[in-house]
């Protein structure tokens, strides 16, 4: 594939939180950057300056990072970021599905509605599972078949809520869940290409969509909730995200990489 200087990683809901930690980290190893962001343009020109200077400060003068609108809950959106990502750059050598929303209302079971569910769903689930269908489309219509090694990357960034159950936002948990197993299909799918599929599943981590609760999880992490007694950072995310675009876990199609600071590990 030829490429403007450096190979492009399409990097959904890259304007804050984990998807700038991992943008972040994916220019400062010298990757190109298309910076999907939904409403906050502000936020997603921040992100673009910043991967300059941490791709700059790597020595890595020839990245370019570019922002590129598009809400992945829409069919219409996902088409054109495509188009618009691989007419800018040339191609695409990799994607992260990070962009998600939380639900708008926590509700209990009994009273959460359809409406907020469908919202999840559309965003958390079908974006991003439609979306790597048109760039799986793109990369397997347009270039040669390469069997014996992994020269392309999908990367999905979960939630720990994919296995772990909060009852007054089952909405969430279930579109997580749901992409966990999206996982494990486009993995299945793909690999006969060349094309690897991970998950990345963060805990509890520092962001916006967490900061409405941080009283709560202070509490919790002080007794012991996650075994390494901290939140995590977008960073830590992000160094799992590059390991598996650099091509570090080339065997592993499939795999669920775990940035929980040990919360999944079942304890006594």
């Amino acid at each position: 594939m030829t490429m403007d200087n450096s190979p492009a990683v399409l990097v959904t809901g890259a304007g804050r939180g984990l998807g700038r930690g991992a943008a972040l980290e994916l220019a400062r190893a010298g990757f190109s950057l298309a910076i999907n962001y939904q409403g906050n343009r502000e936020a997603a020109q921040k992100t673009a300056e910043d991967c300059r200077v941490a791709a700059k400060d790597g020595g890595y003068a020839g990245s370019r990072f570019e922002i590129f609108q598009a809400d992945i809950s829409s069919s219409a959106d996902r088409t054109r970021l495509v188009s618009e990502v691989i007419g800018t750059f040339g191609g695409i050598h990799s994607l992260v599905n990070n962009a998600g929303i939380a639900p708008s209302v926590r509700a209990d079971l009994l009273e959460a509605t359809e409406e907020q569910f469908l919202q999840l769903i559309q965003t958390n689930l079908m974006g991003p599972y439609f979306l790597t269908q048109l760039v799986a489309r793109h990369w397997l219509t347009t270039e040669p078949a390469e069997t014996d090694q992994t020269h392309h990357h999908v990367v999905f960034v979960t939630s720990i809520s994919a296995e772990t159950v909060s009852t007054n936002r089952g909405d969430y948990c279930v579109s997580k869940a749901g992409l966990a197993m999206t996982v494990q299909l486009w993995a299945a799918r793909l690999a006969p290409h060349g094309i690897g599929v991970y998950e990345v599943r963060p805990g509890i981590m520092a962001t916006d969509m967490t900061s409405g609760v941080k009283d709560k999880y202070d509490a919790l992490l002080a007794t012991g909730l996650v075994p390494q007694k901290r939140w995590g950072k977008p960073e830590d995310l992000g160094r799992a995200v590059r390991a598996l675009v650099q091509g570090d876990f080339a065997f592993s199609t499939g795999s669920v990489i775990h940035t929980d600071g040990g919360f999944h590990i079942s304890r006594l």
